[in-house]
């Protein structure tokens, strides 16, 4: 069985089903406040250019600023959750972000408005790195726990493609200031919910994991990571001496912290956790199948405004068929599938409809029809979505310890966050140098490179399905009769 009662069953039974359900709603609704913001930002950039007069390349701090410290802190964050209670850390992060969304839209300046992100990244990556591991703990129960954790990977997933409908309409309504102004009713809204249905958890304390040498060397190297892929990599090239000088201490700040957890008497991160074939297997294929996908939306948003001309809210519309198909597989169908067949499977089948959507991808021509050339992607990416990424959060969390949950769920997201930017700068380079160097026109030049990057995401996300296939162990079918399904949403709601 891919989760049991005695590995993550820490949430007294007294909850009841209706407050357990209506807590799952307020993480979720946490995680798509953090989600929401990343597109809705990337919609609103040229509008944010305009009135604070940024530069093409100091723009990229807008949103370089926030990936910096929400990559770079998820994995401490979710250690810290478990020593100092979860809720804490979550409520606590609701807060910081909420608060930094009203900074980010008073704003007059880029000075303040780059600091402002930063902090936005802080409370996301508090907010974030302990709700898988929250999840766990409140449904231990299999079935309910697939379905728990279908609703969050839909929301996860899929929330982007509602950040591009969102922003255009706050853009081009109002300004694109409320597309963070409108954090505040939301922040303050689930911050009272959390505190409200989330049960209190008292967390190991600091004693058993004041690893602060180790906290500094893992925070500093993905800090520096992330910048590395988002700046130096991405505008110089990944073999400039300034790219290769911030790599090599990335990677020597990695080796003090691998060093430093294998002696310090409370680690950070005990790597033991990394004994489990299961967990290191899923956390290498949520890099990789990040990696293809995020970089995709990006570039296919570039496809759809730059060689067929969609603006911002045309181009949220055209997205609304992979959140609506991962939506319905996620909430709906995943955790039958993954009851029915062990999570395993679906994952592979849910991977391979995502490389052949990728592929498809790559024959989108210039002057391409939506309903031809660009649905049917769309349609295959939210179907191979909400098949794969429900099952990919059960597997990731399925042999870890109670103690653990919160250091598990931070490491699955790290792995997400550090897999999109280094995807999205391979493949945005690839692409500008495979249409810098084409002799055809320019929009068959920009759709040549752009197909070029299509086929090299299909290739990373079928590495993503062969780990699944090789690294990853059967496991057991988790249901072998149909037993009643308990109507826990109908009750909640």
């Amino acid at each position: 069985m891919y989760a049991t009662t005695e590995t993550l069953a820490t949430t007294p039974a007294a909850q009841g089903s209706r407050s357990r359900w209506l807590a799952l709603y307020t993480l979720c609704a946490g995680m798509l406040m953090i989600v929401l913001d990343v597109t809705v930002v990337n919609v609103a950039l040229p509008a944010i250019q305009d009135d604070l007069g940024f530069t093409s390349s100091s723009l990229a701090w807008v949103v370089n600023a926030y990936l910096i410290a929400f990559g770079g802190l998820l994995l401490l964050a979710g250690r810290l959750g478990d020593l100092l209670g979860r809720r804490n850390v979550f409520t606590a992060g609701l807060v910081v972000f909420t608060i930094a969304s009203v900074l980010c839209g008073l704003a007059r300046s880029q000075e303040v408005l780059v600091i402002a992100r930063f902090i936005q990244g802080v409370g996301g990556a508090l907010t974030s790195a302990v709700i898988l591991g929250m999840i766990v703990t409140l449904f231990p129960e299999p079935r309910e726990q697939a379905k728990a954790i279908g609703m969050f990977a839909f929301v996860a997933s899929a929330g982007g493609s509602i950040g591009l409908l969102a922003g255009g309409v706050l853009t081009q309504a109002i300004s694109w200031h409320w597309i963070f102004f409108v954090n505040l009713p939301i922040g303050v809204l689930t911050t009272a919910l959390a505190v409200k249905f989330i049960e209190k958890d008292k967390g190991l304390g600091l004693g058993r994991g004041t690893d602060v040498p180790g906290a500094v060397l893992i925070t500093g190297a993905l800090m520096l990571g992330v910048f590395t892929i988002v700046k130096p990599a991405a505008e110089l090239g990944w073999t400039a001496p300034r790219t290769l000088l911030l790599a090599a201490i990335t990677l020597a700040l990695l080796a003090g912290f691998i060093v430093r957890e294998a002696t310090a008497a409370n680690p950070l991160v005990p790597l033991r956790i990394f004994r489990s074939r299961t967990l290191t297997g899923a956390n290498l294929v949520q890099a990789l199948s990040s990696s293809g996908m995020f970089g995709i939306f990006f570039l296919g948003s570039l496809y759809l405004q730059r060689v067929l001309g969609y603006d911002a809210l045309e181009i949220g519309l055209a997205f609304l068929p992979t959140t609506v198909v991962m939506g319905l597989l996620s909430v709906k169908y995943s955790e039958k599938l993954v009851m029915r067949f062990g999570p395993r499977r679906p994952l592979i089948v849910g991977l391979s409809l995502i490389v052949v959507g990728l592929a498809l991808f790559t024959q989108a021509p210039v002057g391409g029809n939506y309903f031809i050339h660009v649905l049917p992607v769309l349609a295959l990416l939210g179907l191979g979505g909400g098949i794969c990424f429900p099952a990919l959060m059960g597997l990731s969390m399925s042999d870890v310890k109670p103690e653990d949950a919160g250091l598990a769920s931070g490491l699955i997201g790290t792995m997400g966050e550090v897999g999109a930017a280094l995807g999205l700068a391979i493949l945005a380079t690839l692409s500008a140098t495979r249409t810098a160097t084409s002799t055809k026109s320019p929009l068959e030049a920009l759709t040549d490179g752009y197909h070029f990057s299509f086929g090299v995401a299909a290739a990373i996300v079928a590495a993503a399905v062969a780990i699944a296939a090789i690294v990853m162990r059967p496991t057991k079918q988790a249901v072998t009769t149909e037993d009643p399904e308990p109507e826990l949403l109908c009750e909640a709601a």
